[in-house]
Formats: structure tokens, sequence, C-alpha cells
């Protein structure tokens, strides 16, 4: 394969090919922790992409042409190159290997067998994954875009928009305010098998509001993460003591609404029902459960670790792990 690797096929040491997410999804798989599988498209595929459709000239000199104190002429440069990138048609060997390869994921025999699982059918989570990304004093979280619900029928259209989100106005400017104007900055393309989730949230493993070490906050809410990463619902928060293993603090959320996906395979919108509004979204037994697998992957990792979870059919997976930017 020249164009993407499977995630057990990369590890830490691949964040330049791989971008951040890409790398660290691989190393946890290694490393025994419950990933979702999938594969990612090399940053050496966009960037031979914008290299064989003649357009990384016109890029870099857009780019030139940025004052990043005028807020127009960033908007006009992610306008001129977004709409280079998503103009191209996607050369016919990048395109073929990546339907072959997502082929490989969906007749893989999976271990989920819940009902919603088994109606939807197959799809898949499509993330930005940028080789610059995630380090102890950055994060290109929310700069970026990811797609959700993804079919065989869209998935190529959903890469070439990963690409293009490396050039919104808020990744070029984010960009510059972290000096990497001169710094080569390309981006891996994340194709995971979609966790549907039931329940789903955010481990913090050092408390980030006292920097305690000793203990971790777990984030958690009905439906797809989405909801809490953007910020849609306050989701239920304990406070875990890593050593002694007790639940420190445990505070439940009223969640009304929640992101599920409707009848044409998209995300949306959708109220809770009485039962969910003010239960409480993990059990004691789940918190503890949870609290273990993220405590293994900061072990494994050897710094404060931001964790984005996901439990279907019963059991907990881990979608993403970067370093905390925040202590």
């Amino acid at each position: 394969m020249r164009f993407l690797k499977p995630f057990k096929e990369l590890s830490i040491k691949s964040v330049g090919i791989a971008g951040g997410k890409g790398a660290s999804l691989g190393e946890m798989l290694k490393a025994g922790i419950p990933v979702p599988d999938g594969f990612v498209v090399l940053a050496t595929t966009f960037d031979r992409f914008v290299e064989e459709t003649d357009i990384n000239v016109e890029i870099d000199a857009q780019l030139d042409k940025v004052n990043k104190d005028d807020v127009n002429s960033i908007d006009e440069a992610s306008r001129i190159i977004q709409g280079l990138i998503l103009k191209k048609k996607m050369p016919k060997d990048i395109g073929g290997e990546i339907l072959e390869e997502f082929h490989k994921l969906k007749n893989q025999k999976s271990k989920i067998k819940n009902k919603e699982s088994l109606r939807d059918g197959f799809v898949v989570a499509v993330r930005s994954s940028a080789t610059a990304e995630d380090s102890s004093s950055a994060s290109w979280a929310g700069e970026l875009d990811s797609f959700l619900m993804v079919t065989e029928k869209n998935l190529l259209d959903c890469v070439k928009r990963c690409w293009a989100s490396l050039f919104t106005p808020r990744a070029i400017f984010y960009r510059i305010e972290k000096g990497m104007s001169d710094i080569k900055v390309s981006v891996a393309v994340v194709v995971q098998k979609m966790i549907k989730s039931e329940v789903s949230g955010i481990v913090f493993t050092v408390h980030p509001v006292t920097a305690d070490k000793n203990q971790m906050i777990i984030e958690a809410g009905y439906g797809l993460g989405e909801a809490i990463v953007g910020g849609l619902i306050t989701p239920d928060a304990y406070v875990v003591d890593k050593v002694s293993k007790e639940i420190l603090d445990i505070n439940i959320a009223e969640q009304e609404i929640k992101i599920v996906r409707d009848a044409k395979g998209l995300t949306k919108e959708a109220k809770t029902s009485a039962n969910e509004r003010e239960s409480q979204k993990l059990n004691g037994k789940e918190v503890l459960e949870l609290a273990e697998i993220c405590k293994n992957i900061e072990k494994h990792y050897g710094f404060p670790c931001d964790i984005e979870w996901a439990r279907e059919g019963g059991k907990f997976y881990i979608v993403q792990s970067r370093p905390i930017t925040t202590l």
C-alpha cells in the first residue's frame, strides 16, 4: 500500500506521516487499549495530491500573501485554497486504494452486536490529523474538520474535505499564531470504525482545574461525543482518585438533547427520554472500569492525557488521546 497504513502498522513515531491522531491510535492499539480499528490516509498522500494536480504552487502563493493582522486576507486565502482542493478530482490510484481498505475494514468480523449497528450498516468516522499537532504546548483539536457516519458513497469526498480543512481561516490563523508559518504542515486522514455510542465523553487524567495528579475527571453524556466537544450539553462529571481507585465526587447533569444518527445516516439533535434526562450516565462500576483504561493510557505515554471515549454494546472504546495542553 502506497497511500495509507492500517493502525496496526503505526506508532507514536509515525506523527510525520500519520499526524498526531493517527500515530496515537496506532500506538494505543499496539499497547492493548480498546481502539476501534481503522487506517490512515498518509500525509504524503495529500502532498502527492497537491503536486499531481498542480495546485501546490498556488497554495504557497496564497499563504505568502496572508497578513496575520488582516482578517480579510486570511479569509480570502482560505476561500481560494479550499476551492482549489475541493474542485480537483481524486486520483484513481489514491481513491482505489482508500476504497479497497474501506472494504477490508467493513468485512472484518465485528464484535459490536447491538441492534443499532446491525440496522444502520457499516459507517466510519473520518478525521483530520495534522502532522504538527498535539504537542505538549499546542493542540489542533477543533481547528480541523471531522465527519461522522461516513459511508462508502461519500468517503472520498470527506477525505478531500479533511485535506481542505488544513486551510480554514481558523487553521491558517492558528498556524501563524503558533509560529508555524515557515514549517511544513501537512495533513493525514484517519478513517475509523464508527462507534455509535449510547454514552460517550472525555477524560482528563489529571484534574484540569486543581492540577492534582492523583485525580482524574470523567465527563459523560448520552449519544455521540460531539455534543460535549461542541458545548451543546453539560455532561456528568465524576472525580476519581487514581491511587485509592475511589469515586470522590459525582455531579449529575440534566441532559435535554443528544446527538444521534437520523434516517438518512446523518447526525442530528434529538430529545432525551424522560428517564435519560436526569439519570446518571455511568454507574460506579463503569466509572472505575473507564478510569482504569485511561490510567493505563497515561502510564503508557508518561504524561497527562485528554482522552475521548465511547461506550457501545456494553464495551468502552478509546477514539482519541492527546496531551493535556492547559495545565
